[in-house]
């Protein structure tokens, strides 16, 4: 379930970072209350997560989905540069955060195996 927490922490996290680029320095009300609330949504899930995960794949994971999944979203909508570089280190930082999860894993299923 740990998992699940970060996942929805982190898209929360996209939706701050990408809330406090269109708030125009908390000068539009609405959109700076939603980015408020998505910042508490964030990091509610993220430290309900950090009750079953270790604090620094969680962290990592955690910002690492929000970084890339942000510079997804500002390439696509809001007018980011794109370039081959900029993609490749997006994909490097996913197949990092896709390499800890599975670090994780490893640890987790050795922990049960002790157990038994």
């Amino acid at each position: 379930m740990a998992w699940v927490y970060i996942l929805i922490g982190a898209v929360f996290e996209i939706g701050w970072a990408v809330g406090l680029k269109l708030s125009d320095g908390f000068s539009r009300p609405v959109i700076s209350t939603l980015t408020v609330l998505f910042i508490f949504i964030s990091f509610y899930f993220f430290t309900k997560a950090l009750r079953l995960i270790d604090i620094g794949t969680g962290y990592a994971i955690f910002t690492g989905l929000g970084a890339a999944g942000t510079a997804v979203i500002g390439m696509t909508f809001l007018g980011d540069g794109t370039g081959a570089g900029k993609v490749f280190f997006i994909v490097l930082l996913i197949f990092g955060v896709i390499g800890l999860k599975m670090a994780d894993s490893h640890k987790e299923t050795a922990q049960v195996q002790e157990e038994l």
